[in-house]
């Protein structure tokens, strides 16, 4: 995978490594030379060698104190046991509503069971809460809730220089897939909520949980906003780009996969067959043949690549 960690973006004391779509973004706060180093996010488990590289390039010898996870999505967390087992010692934070959770690894309310994901299993440390300060370097990053993709996300937000850390919330162009909405919670409203709060933030940065760091954020609010207007009216359609999503992420995980354990995957992956239920069984008489129709269509964009007997990430 490429990784970019040159940009125009530049703050003394933080590294931002852009990993592209599987893993999310990382950004590293180093701490004074008596406190260590803090990292946000840790990319997922199929790339979690190049985030022990990354991390280990960029501390330059300063230890790694803390890991913050902004929500628990495989694709930012599933290098946490990875740097756990190199760092020992390492204090894990993630959102205070995942605690309990974590904690008692239950995979079915941290989502990996139901999108059907790769992950391995960490140790939280501490729950990070809404209103909590993080301080690294005298330099303080205040929580903030971001429910809509998922209930119990956090923003991390620098009043000082006006950087946000904005996870899946805010994307140069977009936002994440509104989980809940997939499961019958009304979400959206979360997502609109959220965008108005950073609009009362005086943000200069953002830096994304996918994507380069960006400093057009009125646009991006306004573009975020379009999507969200376009969502709420036509609900099937977050449902069908959700299950594309989900497709895409499966195969990028996997690589290449044969068309039959691909059919077996979607009817076996409950938050699939959810999906197919709200957007999909009008057209497809069951999730498998619905996720025929769907690699079709993404094959014919470039997405994915397949053949008779097998699909592949493109």
């Amino acid at each position: 995978m490429t990784v970019r960690t040159q940009s125009p973006f530049r703050l003394p004391g933080l590294s931002v490594f852009e990993r592209g779509w599987l893993s999310s973004n990382n950004i590293l706060l180093h701490g004074a030379p008596d406190e260590g180093a803090t990292l946000v996010d840790s990319g997922h488990l199929v790339h979690a060698d190049l985030t022990l590289a990354l991390v280990h390039q960029a501390l330059q010898g300063q230890p790694l104190q803390r890991l913050i996870n902004t929500h628990l999505h495989s694709d930012h967390c599933g290098g946490n046991a990875a740097l756990q087992a190199a760092h020992p010692g390492l204090d894990v934070w993630v959102p205070a509503g995942n605690w309990a959770a974590t904690r008692d690894w239950d995979e079915a309310h941290l989502s990996y069971r139901p999108t059907g994901q790769l992950m391995a299993p960490f140790a939280p440390s501490a729950p990070l809460g809404a209103g909590s300060p993080v301080n690294v370097n005298g330099r303080r990053w205040d929580a903030l809730a971001a429910p809509g993709h998922d209930p119990d996300s956090l923003l991390l937000f620098d009043a000082q220089d006006g950087v946000l850390i904005s996870a899946d919330a805010l994307w140069e162009n977009g936002f994440g897939v509104v989980f809940p909405e997939l499961d019958g919670a009304d979400a959206f409203d979360d997502v609109g909520r959220v965008l108005d709060l950073i609009a009362t933030l005086p943000v200069a940065w953002v830096i994304p949980g996918h994507g380069a760091p960006f400093n057009d954020v009125a646009g991006a609010l306004a573009r975020a906003r379009s999507r969200l207007t376009s969502f709420q009216a036509h609900p099937t359609r977050h449902a069908r780009h959700a299950a594309k999503v989900l497709l895409k992420f499966h195969l990028m995980e996997l690589r290449q996969q044969s068309r039959s354990a691909l059919h077996d995957w979607a009817a076996a992956t409950p938050l699939m067959t959810s999906v197919w239920r709200q957007a999909g069984q009008a057209q497809a008489p069951t999730p498998a043949d619905w996720a025929d129709l769907l690699v079709a269509e993404m094959c014919a964009t470039g997405a994915l690549r397949a053949d008779d007997q097998h699909v592949s990430d493109a």
